[in-house]
């Protein structure tokens, strides 16, 4: 089972300042909750005594660590398997798009959680062949026989080095997030997932894109290139303001952890460099202090946190040490941004 933290819009934007705070406290407390045991032993310390630098210096933001690209991810997969019609009714008009005949006895569209990130974790490419039915077939791009979704889901895997041997039809499936399906599980079409649009590929076997609305991109569905692209409505532009303080507090990390940088269109807005700035200034301080003191400047119940335990095989996690290394750095606070 995989504990994910959900992020989601609970109240009406009051501040964007306050607004922004608000957001990067809950970003940062999902890369703070996600530590694993086998990274605190690294940290050779508890967990409430992590500070920013220390937190910064372990964080993989390739990886989203579920609060971004993956987070979105994992709330698309969650709407469609808890029957969210703002989400399925979008989806299942994109199926009988993608092919009226293997769905017209659809009601409601399924989905299987994938991408070939997760295939290393012990068991979960065969949970994912054991989730579809036993002749559940894969169906590629153009017309033909489609493809045995047991036989090719466990090729596409193995990512990148898996596409000269997938065939010419599914050549990038391997890109697949969701595999989006009807009640029955024996016809799937892959779908790409983006809390961006912008970062949208195409490819071949690759059949359904679904993303957040945009400033640039109207709600609903359209066709983008080979793409049946759902954009899921975003009516007072949440997305802007999670995208805007997540990336303020990637840059820090970036800076304090001594990464490399990231593409260079991820740059926050000026407002959100101003929070940028102030967690650099605190790498000496303990993450749980820092919270605190976003809490203080924050909108308090602008988001709602939820955590819940997915199904997704994952590999045992070390013992924790607990050695503990004192800290001694100054008591943070953030300043009003509007």
């Amino acid at each position: 089972m995989a504990d994910v933290t959900f992020l989601t819009q609970a109240e009406p934007v009051d501040e964007y300042g306050r607004a922004l705070y608000a957001v990067s406290r809950s970003v940062l407390r999902a890369h703070f909750d996600e530590l694993t045991q086998s990274d605190l032993e690294d940290l050779n310390c508890d967990r409430q005594d992590v500070t920013f630098r220390q937190l910064a210096k372990v964080v993989r933001l390739h990886r989203d660590k579920g609060a971004r690209g993956d987070g979105f991810e994992w709330a698309v997969h969650e709407a469609i398997m808890g029957g969210e019609t703002r989400v399925t009714d979008l989806v299942m008009e994109a199926l009988l798009k993608t092919s009226p005949q293997s769905f017209k006895n659809t009601s409601a569209p399924t989905s299987l959680m994938f991408g070939h990130e997760r295939a290393r974790h012990l068991g979960f490419t065969e949970a994912v062949v054991d989730n579809a039915s036993g002749d559940a077939v894969l169906l590629p791009d153009g017309q033909g026989r489609p493809f045995a979704f047991g036989s090719w889901v466990p090729i596409a895997a193995k990512g990148a080095l898996a596409e000269p041997i997938l065939g010419d039809r599914i050549k990038q499936v391997w890109k697949t997030d969701l595999f989006l399906g009807g009640e029955d599980k024996d016809k799937f079409a892959a779908a790409t997932i983006k809390s961006n649009w912008h970062q949208l590929e195409d490819g071949r076997g690759l059949r359904v894109a679904i993303v957040p609305q945009a400033r640039d991109l109207r709600p609903g569905y359209q066709r983008w290139k080979s793409l049946h692209l759902v954009a899921l409505p975003d009516p007072d532009g949440f997305m802007g303001l999670f995208n805007d303080a997540y990336e303020a507090v990637a840059e820090a990390i970036l800076t304090v952890g001594k990464h490399d940088r990231g593409h260079y269109y991820y740059k926050p807005s000026a407002k959100a460099q101003k929070i940028q700035a102030q967690l650099e200034k605190f790498e000496r301080v303990m993450v749980t202090e820092i919270l605190d003191a976003l809490n203080e400047a924050a909108q308090q119940h602008l988001i709602a946190v939820d955590r819940k335990l997915l199904s997704v095989e994952a590999p045992a996690w070390l013992t924790i040490n607990e050695t503990r290394i004192p800290v001694i750095a100054p008591r943070p606070s953030f300043e009003k941004l509007d």
